[in-house]
């Protein structure tokens, strides 16, 4: 298993961070978006949220790929209809590189 930790910022708006919300209930969420996540062998996702900051950690397979996953994902409409939506809610970190939405985190502790 690999683990990765990525960080986003939402937009500062109490309304739409609560759409955001809404849209991440497992009664909203849409099919296609989580089969696409499950087909990349990933095998665990998980979002927290502190005010406006998202902390994503996901734990793959040993075979998880990002650079197919970003491909396929560039081809599946319905992938990208998802990232259309979340962008509404969604702003870069102050430091993430041109067009990077989730920006990979450095592991500074274990235990």
């Amino acid at each position: 298993m690999k683990r990765y930790c990525f960080a986003l910022d939402l937009k500062d708006d109490p309304q739409l961070i609560a759409e955001y919300e809404h849209w991440h209930k497992a009664e909203n969420s849409w099919p296609e978006i989580r089969k696409s996540i499950l087909d990349a062998e990933i095998r665990d996702m998980q979002i927290y949220r502190t005010g406006n900051r998202l902390f994503m950690i996901m734990e793959t397979s040993d075979h998880y790929d990002i650079k197919k996953k970003e491909a396929k994902d560039a081809f599946n409409p319905k992938v990208q209809e998802w990232e259309q939506l979340m962008w509404l809610f969604q702003q870069p970190l102050p430091w993430a590189k041109e067009g990077e939405k989730w920006v990979a985190m450095k592991q500074i502790f274990q235990l």
